[in-house]
């Protein structure tokens, strides 16, 4: 009984932890991570949400998207969402971080 208790709270535990990693904003970006992300976005993404991440007709506007929803975020760009095609074959995790770090930045 102790032990399945023990397992339970570990694992609450466990998942906090990685669900607050995974939430935390760009507080740790770098300014050139952000650079690079503004690259990358003004290339790939700014046919389609604007050349200052506020989106248009057919794109969401990137400067409400929320901090905590990291994954998301990830997932969206990855596998694609609505009209938006999947890029998980064309950005490397790296760059996706570099976007990511943009995003929450916001445009400068």
């Amino acid at each position: 009984m102790y032990l399945k208790v023990f397992v339970a709270a570990a694992m609450v535990v466990a998942l906090c932890g990685a669900t607050a990693f995974a939430q935390e904003p760009s507080q740790s970006a770098r300014p050139d991570q952000i650079k690079a992300g503004a690259e990358l976005y003004a290339t790939n993404c700014s046919p389609c949400h604007g050349a200052r991440l506020d989106g248009t007709e057919m794109a969401f506007d990137l400067r409400k998207f929320p901090p905590g929803q990291r994954e998301r975020f990830v997932t969206s760009v990855t596998r694609g969402k609505n009209q938006m095609p999947p890029w998980g074959d064309f950005f490397k995790p790296d760059q996706i971080d570099a976007l990511w770090a943009y995003v929450m930045a916001g445009e400068r």
